[in-house]
């Protein structure tokens, strides 16, 4: 959901041209190229939320494309993978920080890479998804990670199995290490369900697309299955996932709110997404947006769009 600032020759080709040209670039790479201008001076401050004891910017810096996990193609998954090099994620991370982006969602895949940034200088925080691995809550504890959230995938499969109080057993094993307890999830009755239990926990990841519906359950849905099968993105979703964020007092990260590059195609739409999402989330919840900067300069252009829509 971004943008570039990385000098590269191919920089001056737009949005709509790389699409057209490459396929839909997910909705976490994608910026927002129409609100800012040229020679537009940045405001001085991103706007903060807080959770916990922790100061985290309206605006985190997501993962999939550092991780070569578009949500569209192999084609496009290839591309990131071989743009992405470690030199060239700590640049863009550097820059979401010269922009008052000061919070990385990763894994703990990348664990040496948030070492190496903040060696290097950097001083963002860093929040990780996990499942099922109680050892790496110590590793990642150690290496200043200030909260872990429980994988999506993993929590609503087994929400869907009626086996979600297994969710907060891991959660308290991260409670006990010190950190930022979350769950992360693409499904608004999780967020209700969890708040009917009063489990103990300080944040929440939200997608606001319900991606990852079986064929079964879309046939029930929408009387068919579209094509191709796979992630289905429905514009009725978001509205459901934003009643939810409203309904807990937790603060709340959404993301996927282009719909994985669904709605990168057109500036309006792009617009249109930012302006919607901060018009329906609670001031104390933020986004998560992935970088793909190849092109342009999406975290200027994200950061325009979230200090404008705040």
């Amino acid at each position: 959901m971004s943008n570039e600032h990385n000098g590269s020759p191919s920089r001056g080709c737009g949005r709509r041209e790389f699409l057209q040209a490459a396929v839909a670039i997910p909705a976490a790479m994608i910026g927002a190229q129409a609100v800012i201008g040229a020679s537009a001076p940045a405001p001085a401050k991103m706007p903060l939320i807080r959770i916990g004891r922790h100061s985290i910017s309206r605006l985190v810096c997501g993962s999939n494309p550092f991780n070569g996990g578009s949500h569209l193609s192999g084609f496009v998954n290839r591309e990131m993978r071989e743009y992405f090099t470690p030199e060239k994620i700590l640049e863009t991370l550097r820059h979401c920080e010269e922009l008052g982006v000061n919070t990385w969602q990763s894994g703990n895949k990348n664990l040496d890479l948030y070492r190496r940034h903040v060696k290097e200088t950097g001083k963002m925080h860093f929040l990780s998804i996990e499942s099922n691995d109680p050892n790496v809550i110590g590793e990642l504890a150690q290496a200043g990670c200030i909260g872990i959230a429980h994988h999506g995938e993993v929590t609503d499969q087994l929400f869907k199995q009626g086996k979600l109080d297994q969710v907060n057993d891991y959660l308290k094993r991260i409670r006990d290490a010190g950190l930022l307890v979350g769950v992360s999830t693409h499904m608004p009755d999780v967020v209700d369900a969890i708040e009917s239990k009063g489990w103990d926990l300080d944040y929440y990841m939200t997608c606001v697309y319900q991606r990852h519906r079986t064929e079964a359950e879309l046939r029930e849905l929408l009387g068919h299955v579209p094509l191709p099968v796979g992630e289905v993105y429905l514009k009725s979703d978001p509205p459901r996932m934003f009643k939810a964020m409203r309904q807990t007092r937790r603060p709340c990260l959404a993301f996927k709110i282009l719909a994985a590059g669904r709605l990168s195609d057109r500036p309006e739409w792009v617009e249109a997404a930012f302006r919607e999402t901060f018009a329906a989330i609670k001031p104390g919840d933020g986004v998560i947006l992935g970088i793909y900067d190849r092109y342009s300069d999406q975290v200027a252009e994200d950061t325009a769009y979230v200090r404008r829509f705040s």
